[in-house]
């Protein structure tokens, strides 16, 4: 292959190899117009990686619409290798590629591909070269963005080529790199090379008119475009021969620019209402510019009519497999004079064993100036051919191209296929092909349910703006109520995690009736429940628990969560490990578990929960589950594993657009960044929360984000202020207002109050907290009370009483930053009566564990009190080992035995990224073997134990 020009491209290209060669993994995409020599650049690169392993893949328009189709080209060179894998992973890219039919979620797929090749770099380094990826299928595209989004310690180079601006796609976060036009010297060396017998006046004007286009370069020489007399004013094509959608408008030598859309005859209006093309087609049209389009179109007229019929019959094929079209052909009536007049025409691409249209332009200019008639001629031969086969999506997709106007049969097949694609885990092409399915529907009903179906399917697939748009088409068909059953109640789920808690209520009760299984119904009315809560409204609460309660075979333990009158209900270890059993959905708030004092017990059920999610990789219950731990670990004194859980969760709910689980990992992390005295980070997280919960009324997200705006102030000592960020959780109609969050953060604003000199405003916060501990019996609230009541005395004996009452509650201690706390201020208490020796013990203990928590502010202020009591404190001259919390959740698990693999697979990065932090681990806490970790105690500080 000789490159002409380029300099610039290549030296980017190689710098990119050069990364990977070090371990330093990355990707690139080129993007730029048509036929511009993206293609080439990625060829060449692949001869240049000798001592890489390529895989390669190209997106294809028939292919678009397959789940998974281009990752199955792109590893089938290694898919011998997926038996190595972890047995989850395995099984889940088997899945995805089609071996079987079992459900398999798309984070564990695009684990599964970031181990493979993680694996396969440690044997040398990895290259995927990805063409034409504006055509890849949804799903591979999402596994591509995993991966790249984790190569950072990857020897893996990630190279697409693509024709729109990437800044404006899925490929955004990676860099990237304009392809133009190339400099008229090089130009001319092109075509010069190209067509050797070209003179020199037919050599100038093809350089002046291809406007550095590498293919116009090659096919504008001696056709008619460039005889005519226009030309020999016409300007350069403003870098381009094929002009692409931004000038796509612009005339050319007079002439309008002509583009050739891969699309086919538009169906009669089905019941949708619409008219969809009859293929998968892209999206955005291939613009041709007048003058390639006629050289095109030139050699296509020189064939005889079944040359041309064959070669539409390989355009409309697309994946070159030549079996396929062999018996499609004979079908069709082109024999063998066909397939020689076509093979020496040299418009056909036998590289790799696959017969292609040489270039997608070309394929664009053969199919779309192919008759209608004809095209469907040639769906249908392909479709009758991969009958019985293995390729059912691909057949229902050419039958549907096929179809002239509405076709049940057709509709059915494309539903199964969906439901097959959905199984893989492409639930994104999932919703496509139903789509389609339902534009197919002769009946309005059938036609409803799939789009409900579809719906649901992009729901899964993280897109929730088109749920919605589906949902509102199945509604328009039948009704809201008749779209519930098949989109399995999709209207509330969707406003209850993206949207208006009192619209989702509305919504989740009517269509709880809807819902023909008992236990999809429970869980639908406990989400009701749920949004009630959610939205600070009682009432709204009330009204879903009655339909609950009025539901078979609840479990008892669940309406009991909620009740706000009478006794506390019996939250037993065994109740509560019972509703752990069942389904994530049915899981309370970790917020309402704390208020009840019942965090431990519902911990140790959520982590179980976790546990069996992990193994299957279910991304969504994990990102509405492992928050609730989370909000545990505060509590708990577990803010490690809290901060590493959020920051995990926050991720992954980001990338599959949950944005109210992802506003409630921001909100565990604000709270964690109030404790530890850092304002930028509190700021900032609470801020992103307020944008989320404030306009969609979710007041626990909004009381959640105030409450750690008003501790980091009261922890600064700027009390008045924290009083009055805390007082809004109980003024009634405040979008802060929320009841659970007003108690739980009634300890803060009572010791505000009373810092800020009104000691009047916190009486109502000390009754809350003794009102809850009479009738729970909880330990944290009796505790809570009993030091709201210390600062509010005015006795002395009264006050010390109270404080040693709050210390001495059983259970307590449970709670080590509330205990330190009640031992800060009882330490400061003993100082002022001058009890200096009492107020030093009391001091140095809250001071070790809020050095052992890292939280600064307290610390700070511990400190400071004992240097007033006269003597210098304690200071630790190992104050713990500083780990990231993402090497302190790898140390962790390596320490409980788990191998690398088995790491990467509970985290989802690779092996290699594990590798990565134990290498950093292990100088940070001076060991030098696995074995070693056994001795680190992660809940003190980070330190290695005797």
């Amino acid at each position: 292959m000789t490159l002409y020009g380029r300099h610039h491209e290549k030296a980017e290209l190689d710098r990119v190899l050069d990364g990977a060669r070090e371990g330093t993994g990355a990707g690139l995409v080129l993007w730029g117009d048509p036929g511009i020599g993206k293609t080439a650049l990625l060829e060449d690169t692949a001869l240049t990686a000798a001592d890489f392993t390529v895989l390669c893949c190209r997106g294809t328009r028939m292919e678009s619409g397959l789940a998974f189709a281009a990752l199955h080209e792109l590893l089938w060179p290694v898919v011998d290798r997926i038996g190595t894998l972890p047995a989850a992973q395995a099984a889940a890219l088997r899945g995805a590629l089609g071996h079987h039919r079992d459900p398999a979620d798309r984070f564990l797929i695009g684990a599964a591909v970031l181990t493979l090749l993680s694996e396969l770099a440690g044997e040398q380094p990895v290259l995927l070269a990805v063409d034409d990826a504006q055509w890849l299928d949804e799903p591979t595209v999402d596994c591509l963005c995993f991966v790249a989004r984790r190569l950072r310690t990857e020897p893996v180079a990630l190279l697409l080529a693509t024709h729109a601006d990437p800044a404006r796609g899925p490929w955004d976060p990676l860099p990237s790199l304009e392809v133009t036009g190339l400099p008229d010297a090089d130009a001319r060396l092109l075509a010069a090379a190209a067509w050797p017998d070209a003179d020199e006046l037919t050599l100038a004007r093809t350089v002046r008119v291809a406007g550095g286009n590498p293919l116009a370069l090659q096919e504008l020489p001696g056709t008619p475009a460039l005889t005519g007399p226009t030309d020999l004013g016409a300007p350069a094509l403003a870098g381009t021969a094929a002009v692409t959608a931004r000038n796509a408008a612009t005339a050319i030598a007079g002439t309008p620019v002509a583009t050739a859309t891969i699309t086919a005859a538009a169906p009669p209006a089905s019941p949708t209402g619409t008219s969809a093309p009859a293929v998968p087609a892209p999206g955005t049209p291939f613009p041709v510019g007048p003058r390639l389009r006629r050289a095109f179109t030139a050699r296509i007229d020189a064939l005889s009519p079944t040359a041309r019929t064959l070669l539409l019959l390989i355009a409309t094929e697309e994946r070159g497999e030549q079996w396929v079209l062999r018996e499609a052909a004979a079908r069709l009536g082109a024999g063998d004079d066909a397939w020689e007049e076509v093979r020496l025409s040299g418009l056909l691409d036998a590289r790799g064993g696959r017969l292609r249209v040489r270039h997608p332009l070309l394929r664009a200019v053969v199919y779309e100036d192919a008759p209608s008639p004809g095209r469907r001629a040639a769906h249908r031969a392909l479709a009758r051919v991969l009958a019985g086969t293995d390729a059912e999506e691909l057949r229902a997709w050419h039958l549907a191209a096929a179809c002239e106007g509405p076709d049940e049969t057709v509709a059915a097949l494309l539903t199964a296929a969906a439901e097959r694609a959905w199984e893989r885990g492409g639930c994104a092409t999932a919703e496509r092909i139903l789509r389609r399915a339902a534009e197919l529907s002769p009946e309005p009903a059938a036609a409803s349910v799939r789009l409900a179906r579809g719906a649901r399917a992009a729901w899964e697939a993280g897109r929730a703006d088109t749920a919605r748009e589906l949902l509102d088409r199945a509604a328009r068909l039948a009704s809201d109520e008749e779209a519930a059953e098949p989109s399995g109640g999709l209207r509330g789920l969707i406003e209850f995690a993206h949207g208006n808690q009192e619209t989702a209520h509305r919504h989740l009760l009517r269509d709880v009736p809807a819902l023909s299984r008992p236990d999809k119904a429970a869980e639908l009315a406990g989400v009701a429940v749920r949004a009630g809560w959610s939205a600070g409204s009682p009432a709204l609460q009330a009204a879903a628990l009655r339909v609950l309660t009025g539901l078979p075979d609840v479990p008892p333990v669940l309406p009991e969560w909620w009740r706000e009158e009478g006794p506390a209900p019996a939250l037993t270890d065994e109740a509560v490990a019972r509703l752990g059993a069942g389904s994530w959905r049915l899981m309370p708030p970790a917020t309402l578990a704390v208020a009840w004092g019942a965090e431990e017990a519902l911990a140790e059920a959520l982590e179980r929960k976790v546990a069996e999610l992990r193994r299957t990789d279910a991304a969504t219950a994990l990102v509405l589950t492992v928050p609730q731990t989370a909000t545990l670990d505060l509590v708990r004194g577990r803010w490690a594993d809290a901060t590493a859980n959020a920051t995990e969760t926050l991720r992954l709910a980001e990338e599959i657009g949950a944005d109210h689980a992802a506003s409630q990992c921001r909100n565990v992390l604000a709270w964690l960044a109030a404790a530890r005295g850092d304002e930028a980070a509190t700021g900032e997280l609470s801020a992103r929360a307020l944008e989320m919960s404030v306009p969609r009324g979710v007041r626990a997200l909004t009381a959640a984000a105030y409450w750690s705006r008003g501790q980091l102030a009261l922890h600064a000592g700027r009390a008045e202020e924290a009083s009055g960020l805390l007082e809004r959780l109980t003024e009634p109609g405040h979008e802060a207002a929320h009841g659970t969050f007003a108690l739980l953060s009634a300890a803060d604003a009572a010791e505000a109050a009373v810092r800020a000199g009104r000691p009047e405003a916190a009486l109502p916060h000390a009754r809350r907290l003794r009102e809850w501990a009479d009738r729970t019996g909880t330990a944290w609230a009796a505790a809570a009370a009993h030091r709201c009541a210390a600062l509010l005395a005015g006795d002395p004996a009264e006050a010390g009483a109270r404080f040693r009452a709050a210390l001495a509650v059983p259970g307590a201690a449970a709670r080590p930053f509330d205990h330190a706390r009640t031992r800060l201020l009882y330490g400061e208490w003993l100082r002022r009566v001058r009890r200096r020796t009492d107020a030093r013990e009391q001091l140095a203990e809250a001071a070790e564990t809020f050095r052992r928590l890292g939280a600064a502010p307290l610390l700070a202020r511990a400190r400071t009190e004992r240097e007033l009591t006269g003597r210098q404190p304690r200071r630790p001259g190992d104050a713990g080992v500083s780990l990231t919390p993402q090497e302190r959740r790898v140390a962790r698990l390596a320490a409980e035995g788990l191998t690398n693999r088995e790491i990467a697979a509970r985290l989802l990065i690779s092996p290699r990224t594990v590798g990565h932090h134990l290498s950093n681990v292990f100088p940070k806490l001076g060991v030098t073997s696995r074995a070693e970790l056994s001795h680190v105690d992660f809940e003190d500080g980070v330190r290695l134990t005797p």
